[in-house]
């Protein structure tokens, strides 16, 4: 290899990358034999360790040079191993003192090639996908017969502690991230189990169509402490909860008092969809697509009076033969049909009316974690949740419509002014009486 180490001024701060470098094909000859991906991990671990010498050369000056100006002397070598392809691989390292005698300085290219968080992530996403621990070694990349016979940290012990911290790490992280940044215009929160353990997890929408996981938390069942802890938790990380804002639930008594305990000018949309499917439960097989066929007609009309009409005669006809459906209906009605009412256009329309966006994230959050047997704690649930819904953050894109979110603001500010004018006229009349 070549370098002016003498009329060039080294950066101690970053390695230093050798302009050329020589690599003995002899050494290769076994890996050339396996492929090219053998071949250039060999080739690879050969550039490196000139990379290392390299660092040293620039801060000791060149081996058999006396060099005035160098602010460290080697020290030979020592044992060292670096991160390949999710494994650890044994390397031989140089080492070098400082010259005041302070102590070892750190080699900056080893330090690099030495970091440990890529095995965390690659961890996670290998059991994410689906891979268990056992298996983990099958999901690496092939490098070469002699490296692999040198290789560490792919045992199952191993990997399940990297999985362990990488996941805690999400967990952290999402619990933690500051929110008084995002300016949200919709939000829907919903459950998921994880064997007897119940995570609440919420979603949002910002101004610009961009679905951001918020939190979640653990519990047995989707009450409203729970929810509330969960909102409250969002609130003091900076999230405004002052404003207007479309709060889409599944009709759960529990998620709709903690949002109205929260939030001082939320706006409750039911979700359809969940409406559709508690009333078909209450009704005989052969009404189901029939009654279900008259709602989603109704939930598409023109108007919400309406549609609200349609579904107040449904109501009335239920009431004679199938009081428990018509009651079903009955109760929250006027919520199922807030998009309606507040004049959302269809293409946004179609993702406000449901909970569809938090359950698709939810099932992500279930397929990852489909191969796990036994729910030992909260804690491990909320740690796959958790890395569910990062990995889903990672997939999402701009809610359809998204266009017309700003008049969705508008509408939602102009609906809350609305329903405070009421409330003032009926609390002077009250008064007046």
């Amino acid at each position: 290899m070549r370098k002016h180490y003498q009329n060039k001024k080294i950066d101690t701060r970053q390695p230093v990358a050798p302009e050329t470098v020589s690599v003995a094909l002899t050494e290769l000859a076994g890996e050339v034999r396996e492929g090219l991906l053998a071949l250039a991990v060999g080739a690879g671990l050969q550039v490196m360790t000139a990379m290392m010498e390299a660092d040293v050369t620039g801060q000791c000056g060149i081996k058999g040079r006396h060099d005035p100006e160098r602010s460290a002397t080697r020290h030979g070598h020592g044992a060292g191993s670096v991160t390949l392809g999710g494994r650890r691989v044994p390397v031989e390292r140089p080492r070098m003192r400082a010259v005041d005698g302070s102590g070892e300085l750190a080699v900056d290219s080893y330090e690099l090639f030495s970091q440990t968080e890529v095995l965390g992530r690659m961890a996670m996403e290998r059991m994410l996908a689906g891979l268990s621990t056992r298996r983990y070694p099958v999901g690496l990349e092939p490098v070469g017969a002699r490296t692999e016979q040198i290789a560490t940290s792919t045992s199952k012990s191993v990997v399940s502690r990297r999985f362990v911290a990488a996941t805690e790490t999400a967990l952290s992280e999402l619990l933690a991230a500051d929110l008084s940044s995002l300016d949200l215009v919709a939000m829907m929160v919903d459950g998921v189990h994880f064997g007897e353990h119940c995570a609440v997890v919420a979603l949002g929408i910002d101004i610009d169509g961009v679905k951001h996981p918020l939190s979640l938390v653990e519990g047995s069942t989707e009450n409203a402490t729970l929810v509330r802890e969960l909102l409250v938790g969002l609130r003091e990380r900076g999230l405004d909860v002052t404003g207007p804002i479309l709060v889409v639930i599944d009709g759960s008594k529990a998620l709709r008092r903690a949002v109205l305990d929260v939030f001082d000018h939320p706006v409750i949309a039911r979700c359809q969809l969940h409406k559709i499917r508690n009333i078909q439960d209450r009704l005989p097989r052969k009404l189901r697509s029939v009654v279900a066929k008259r709602m989603r007609a109704a939930y598409h009309a023109q108007t919400a009076l309406d549609a609200q009409a349609q579904l107040e005669t449904l109501t009335g006809e239920l009431d004679r033969t199938h009081p428990g459906a018509a009651a079903s209906l009955r109760e929250g009605l006027a919520e199922t049909l807030t998009v309606l009412r507040l004049g959302v256009p269809p293409t946004l329309a179609r993702t406000l009316r449901s909970t569809n966006c938090v359950e698709s994230m939810i099932e992500i959050c279930r397929d990852h974690s489909r191969n796990v047997k036994r729910w030992r704690d909260g804690q491990m649930a909320l740690r796959w949740c958790a890395a569910g819904m990062v990995e889903a953050g990672t997939q999402f894109r701009r809610v359809n419509g998204h266009l017309h979110l700003r008049a969705l603001r508008t509408a939602l500010e102009q609906h809350v002014a609305t329903e405070h004018l009421k409330a003032n006229e009926h609390n002077h009349s009250s008064n007046a009486a």
